[in-house]
């Protein structure tokens, strides 16, 4: 029997894969979604509810088995004994970087990909963001402005469910949002401190997330139990599991099939500038397999979308599938971040909070809007949050007794803290190559990832502390501290930019439609695609740019032009 031909084949169904089978269902588009991982159950894998005590670590986590099995993985603040099965075993996905030059590479294999781990931080870019490169002659210029994606925002916004308040801002434009989540006492004192101390430069609003105060299409409002990174069951923050997905299928043009770990893809042999389909190795049976399809969607990640199309490597592009610019695999980015301030503010000691309110507080930013700083292009946004330490903090101090557990009873002080999120500029240098010595569970070659901070990255954490310092004192919080954690690059887990888009063929892979120049029938959406990294959170963006992208690949499908 002749293999079945699809309309198309969306690799990976994380954020943007989601979003992909969702639009290219939608459009009547058939389609096979592949997943390197496993399906995942709700009502048996959210864990959000289940309490410490039911944990046989008590919620420390079994260090041996982190030790040995998630030994990179472990080493980010969100993995915890509940949800370190949606993150990947280190054994099976090994990788390589170079001596000295660490890469933390944080990853989720399974149907939802890393949707259901995010932090859930939404925010538009502008056109302080896409047109930085062109001004400052920094890599290539994007070939997109803020006017070109401000519709597809809506349109991703209106389904997803942003909380947020909107601030007029310029360079942190306004979207669609459901009423904003509201700040604690202590939030309220530093922001009107931080507009009074500095007003016309920096200002404070409560955090922008695909988070539900109200009903929104079938989906529960968030009811502030806290852990969203072990699932949620009332589908309250947005992942392509709890959303996208289900619309996808509910089109009944769309299949999943979970344990499809991409090899490389298949360039059609009477024209080798299309790809007509993907080879994988089933994920359980280690059977090498072959899909077929008329348009691929990328949506791997960032770092797999460029090994799979290295590992797609052909006579007519020796170093990578879609590589006659020579960019692909380099200019790979992270927000640097893991640098600000904390300090106690005095007061309120009649007031704590109820519930775990799943969001935070955001500084946009402020440097390089309004005046050059002399030390440093672009800048950084803070996120952060003021709470009263409850009666967890008794596991770190000593004691034992009636005595002890009473005092334990009364919340700590109000407490801030301003933690930086700043822009990685696009360095050729940064880059992603095949270890072809080394491979994966299923005989893959693994990535090797060759980046490190530059000069620019650091002088922006050494203005967070001061930044951060300075609005506390503002604020008039005790016990100042400022703090550096030296976080490698890949722990913010915002890795971009390894397919970037351009206006060139000679200095890009991808067109202003997040198709290949050299493979017109191929489409890269997710964090590859980023010609540069802005300061804020990159998700909104991926699927703003997905969804425009599913809409021109459809319309030149229609027009007989793939």
């Amino acid at each position: 029997m002749p293999a079945k031909m699809y309309d198309a084949i969306v690799i990976g169904s994380g954020i943007t894969g989601g979003w992909a089978a969702k639009e290219l269902g939608e459009k009547g588009l058939q389609t096979l979604v592949l997943e390197a991982g496993r399906p995942v159950e709700p009502e048996k894998d959210y864990v959000e509810h289940v309490p410490s005590w039911e944990k046989k670590f008590r919620g420390m986590g079994d260090r041996t088995l982190l030790a040995k099995d998630q030994f990179v993985q472990s080493k980010s603040t969100g993995v915890d004994e509940w949800n370190s099965k949606f993150f990947v075993n280190d054994r099976e996905n090994p990788y390589t970087t170079e001596a000295g030059n660490p890469f933390l590479w944080i990853r989720g294999r399974q149907v939802g990909g890393r949707s259901i781990i995010w932090g859930r931080q939404t925010y538009r870019w502008s056109d302080l963001d896409f047109e930085a490169n062109l001004k400052e002659g920094i890599a290539t210029d994007w070939p997109i402005r803020y006017k070109d994606i401000a519709p597809w925002y809506d349109h991703v916004e209106d389904f997803i469910g942003v909380t947020g308040q909107r601030e007029g801002l310029p360079q942190l434009p306004d979207g669609k949002f459901l009423p904003p989540m509201e700040m604690t006492c202590a939030e309220l004192l530093v922001k009107d401190a931080i507009a009074k101390h500095f007003p016309g430069e920096r200002m404070m609003t409560i955090g922008r997330a695909a988070i539900l105060t109200q009903p929104h299409r079938g989906r529960l409002p968030c009811h502030y139990c806290g852990p969203c990174s072990r699932g949620c069951i009332t589908r309250s923050y947005f992942s392509s599991l709890n959303s996208t997905l289900p619309a996808a299928l509910a089109t009944g043009k769309v299949t999943v099939r979970p344990f499809s770990v991409a090899h490389s893809l298949i360039v059609d042999p009477k024209n080798n500038k299309k790809v007509e389909g993907v080879r994988i190795v089933d994920g359980q049976t280690r059977e090498a397999l072959e899909f077929r399809a008329k348009v691929v969607f990328l949506c791997a990640s960032t770092i797999e979308s460029a090994r799979l199309l290295m590992n797609s490597a052909t006579a007519e592009f020796p170093n990578g599938l879609a590589n006659s610019s020579g960019e692909l695999g380099h200019n790979l980015m992270d927000h640097v971040m893991g640098a600000g301030a904390y300090g106690v503010i005095a007061g309120n000691e009649d007031r704590t909070t109820r519930g775990n309110r799943p969001n935070g507080i955001y500084v946009p930013r402020f440097r390089n809007v309004n005046q050059k700083h002399p030390d440093f292009v672009r800048g950084y946004g803070f996120q952060g949050g003021g709470s009263r330490e409850g009666w967890h903090r008794g596991s770190r101090q000593a004691g034992i007794g009636a005595e002890f557990k009473q005092s334990l009873r009364t919340p700590g002080p109000w407490e801030m803290s301003f933690g930086g999120f700043g822009e990685c500029l696009p360095h050729h240098e940064n880059y992603v190559e095949l270890d072809k010595a080394e491979r994966d569970a299923w005989g893959i070659p693994v990535a090797k990832i060759n980046v490190k901070w530059r000069e620019n990255e650091l002088a922006l954490l050494k203005d967070m502390q001061v930044t951060a310092s300075e609005m506390l004192e503002a604020a008039g919080a005790k016990e100042i501290g400022t703090y550096d954690e030296k976080c490698a690059p890949g722990l913010t887990i915002h890795e971009m930019g390894t397919a970037r888009m351009g206006r060139d063929p000679k200095t890009s892979v991808l067109n202003a439609h997040n198709q290949a120049h050299d493979i017109k029938n191929l489409f890269i959406t997710d964090g590859a695609c980023m010609a540069s990294s802005s300061c804020v959170n990159p998700s909104l963006t991926y699927m703003a740019l997905t969804a425009r992208a599913c809409d021109y690949a459809v319309t030149a499908m229609k027009r007989g032009e793939l």
